[in-house]
């Protein structure tokens, strides 16, 4: 490739020596063929691929390429600045949409969680390689700084240089090591994160002075407010501007890229306004990577084509690059080769001791210390990123930029093993044990991988307990709430929805009310964002459109639940026809009739051992957090269980109490009492509705199997138990059509 390249590139120079698109479309393809098969052979050794993506540049650049064949190099990479400029271009974007990336990928609540150690750790872990990176850079002889007369503002850059950890390249490997939800290893997480923040908030500064050429109290005020102002700005109003116009485009544009579009046109914007409050764009795109990386919505789908776009051009051809601008043949030089040594030296020894110190002052231990600075000292992409700022603004010259990129590349790759072999000695504490348990069975569960409810209702008081529902099971994670109203009125409601006294407003405020209970016990702010929709088509239209748009859970509030005929009505039949997903279908009785909202005091839950049971149990779980009474767990028979029992009649119980307490140990996890109960020798149906008039209960919820057929149906035991209790009823099914039996 790289021959027929040189040969067609020297062709086709020969005509003129303006910029040509075949050398930039050739340079493309030798830096992501090159990159992404060299990334894929690290990533086979244990290296993060970002290092073959460094060594493809390395390869094809003056470092090897152009020292053995200098002819054939500046053919394909010809110095004149008309044909750099066109993919230096696609680099300075891929810069931003890097940004993008890395702030996505920065999980606040994560160092919200663990966020006085880590700040501890970040805040030493950089003070001490800033320091010793600042002294360096005071000592640095003047042929390696392109104007020795800014030297202040060449140390303030290499400092800030040698403090930053790469979040992604640490990320990962804790990732790999499955070592992400243990405690140390949110700490190292984050301590990355806030070491990434801090890191490109003081570059912003930087990079206003040096655009001023001046170092005076004015311009780092102005640079330093300026910089402040945009970060409350965006993570007050702006958090919710990104919340609304991702929602709105996934909402409303039919497009199925229309999301991506908006995510990069936010990206644009906020990285203009930092470039006209005088920093540097890298800031606007990374704080609009973590506004967009906390958006409820953002879809698995969205999330993995946006980083596939990002990791298969942008990332080989932007690390390409870095790799084409160093040339290591300037190390042949023993001075310099001595002081990218020292470089190596001060930026390991300030980068581990100081993490290592912050992590003795944020509590942790020394084993954990000795992790936590194993893993803080990768620079990997970060640093790269930084070095080709510092080389587009003046303030590093190229020989510097190589024993930066140098030093990026061996700190990055020393990383992953010691990384790996400090985590793998970290022994597992008792309360990190059941924590790490209990989030394991959420990642499994189902209620803890919903994303977005949607709620149909009529203007009914049923419509209020649906909402009730909805409202608790979106509470306790903020998930948004789209309402959709497909009532007699609904254009009316619609228009009247701004009255506390019209149905859709009850409902919307229903579901606020009890998100908020969820959430911390009736005190909290309204966490969960609630949107309400009047359409024009009929209900299954309506259902049909809206499901369009990525729902996991559709929750029904109807005035008319049970059809004459014993199965559903008819209404409720033709709005569920569109949607394939799981499906809670609410029916509101006894006090629940008068009060919908209330909350239920007692709350019953079949269990038979089937995923849907589960499924059922885990709503109840739900639901069960604001009940002061015991949930009530009842296990009832199956047909297969039936038909075993009728074949040897002294059958041990034992997988029915090992069912009973799987679902006890649950509920424990979230602080429920649980009370249980064997009903296997009864049908089903008697058994739920005996024990609902035994134990009071003023709810039942029960997981159904969804069977396929012309018309919605649950089997016998649900329309028995739906027509027949005398409590409220709950009908949470699976997302999957079953073949009738």
């Amino acid at each position: 490739m790289l021959l027929a390249t040189v040969t067609a590139a020297d062709a086709a120079g020969d005509e003129a020596a303006k910029p040509s698109e075949f050398i930039l479309l050739a340079q493309i393809a030798l830096l992501i063929a090159v990159g992404r098969g060299l990334g894929e052979v690290m990533q086979r050794i244990g290296q993060p691929s970002v290092i073959g993506e460094l060594l493809a540049g390395l390869l094809l650049g003056p470092s090897l390429f152009g020292w053995l064949w200098p002819s054939a190099h500046s053919v394909v990479f010809p110095p004149s600045s008309e044909q750099k400029a066109l993919i230096d271009g696609i680099a300075q974007f891929g810069i931003l949409l890097l940004l993008l990336l890395t702030g996505m990928e920065t999980d606040l609540k994560l160092v919200r969680k663990v966020g006085r150690a880590a700040a501890t750790i970040s805040v030493v872990g950089i003070a001490v390689p800033f320091a010793c990176g600042f002294a360096l850079g005071e000592f640095l002889p003047n042929s390696l700084l392109p104007h020795p007369e800014a030297r202040l503002i060449a140390s303030l850059f290499l400092g800030t240089a040698l403090s930053i950890s790469s979040v992604k390249i640490v990320a990962v490997v804790v990732r790999e090591m499955n070592f992400m939800r243990r405690n140390v290893g949110q700490i190292i997480v984050a301590s990355a994160i806030i070491d990434d923040t801090i890191g490109w908030i003081i570059i912003a500064v930087i990079f206003s002075l040096a655009s001023r050429g001046t170092l005076d109290v004015a311009s780092v005020a102005q640079a330093l407010f300026g910089t402040l102002a945009f970060l409350v700005v965006s993570f007050t109003i702006g958090r919710r501007l990104v919340f609304r116009l991702i929602r709105w485009a996934n909402d409303n544009l039919v497009s199925p890229a229309a999301v991506i579009t908006v995510i990069l046109l936010l990206m644009s914007a906020m990285a203009g306004i930092t470039h006209l409050i005088g920093v540097h764009t890298v800031l606007g795109a990374f704080i609009a990577g973590v506004l967009v990386g906390e958006s409820p919505i953002l879809t698995r789908q969205i999330d993995e084509r946006l980083r596939g776009l990002i990791s298969s051009l942008f990332m080989p051809v932007f690390f390409g690059l870095a790799g084409l601008a160093a040339d290591l043949t300037v190390l042949r030089d023993t001075q310099l080769l001595l002081l990218t040594a020292a470089l190596i030296l001060i930026a390991s020894i300030g980068k581990f001791g100081g993490a290592f110190v912050g992590g003795a002052l944020g509590g942790l231990t020394r084993p954990e210390s000795y992790a936590l600075a194993s893993g803080m000292n990768a620079r990997g992409s970060t640093e790269v990123i930084i070095a080709t700022i510092g080389l587009s603004m003046g303030v590093l010259s190229q020989t510097m930029f190589s024993m930066i990129v140098t030093m990026a590349i061996l700190t990055t790759m020393a990383m992953p093993p010691m990384l790996r072999s400090a985590l793998a000695r970290l022994p597992l504490g008792k309360d990190e044990k059941e924590r790490l348990e209990r989030e394991e069975v959420e990642q499994r569960g189902f209620v803890a991988n919903i994303e977005r409810l949607l709620l149909a209702v009529d203007e009914s008081n049923n419509a209020k307990f649906a909402a009730h529902v909805a409202g608790l099971l979106a509470g306790g994670r903020g998930l948004p709430i789209t309402v959709l109203h497909v009532g007699a009125n609904a254009k009316l409601q619609e228009k009247n929805r701004a009255d506390e006294e019209s149905p859709e407003a009850a409902v919307i405020k229903a579901a606020k009310a009890s998100a908020r209970a969820e959430a911390d016990g009736g005190g909290g702010g309204d966490n969960v964002d609630v949107i309400s929709r009047a359409r024009e088509e009929t209900a299954a239209e309506a259902i049909v459109e809206e499901a369009r748009k990525g729902f996991d859970l559709l929750v029904v509030g109807m005035d008319k639940v049970a059809g004459p005929d014993g199965g559903f009505d008819r209404r409720i039949d033709e709005l569920t026809s569109g949607f394939d997903g799981p499906l809670a279908i609410a029916a509101a009785k006894g006090v629940h009739e008068k009060e919908p909202t209330a909350n239920a005091r007692k709350i019953l839950v079949p269990v038979s051992g089937s995923n849907v049971s589960r499924r059922g149990a885990e709503v109840a779980i739900a639901l069960a957090r604001l009940s002061a009474e015991p949930l009530q767990v009842v296990y009832v028979s199956t047909t297969r269980d039936k038909g075993a029992r009728r074949s040897s009649p002294s059958m041990s119980l034992a997988r029915e109490e090992a069912i009973l307490k799987d679902i006890a140990a649950t509920a424990a996890r979230y602080d429920i009492n649980v009370a249980t109960r064997l009903r296997a020798s009864t049908a089903p149906e008697v058994a739920i509705l005996q024990e609902i008039t035994a134990s009071r209960a003023d709810l039942v919820v029960v997981g159904v199997d969804r069977i396929q057929g012309d018309s919605l149906n649950f089997g016998s035991v649900a329309a028995a138990v739906l027509g027949k209790s005398t409590a409220s009823v709950l009908l949470v099914s699976d997302g999957d059509v079953r073949p009738k039996t």
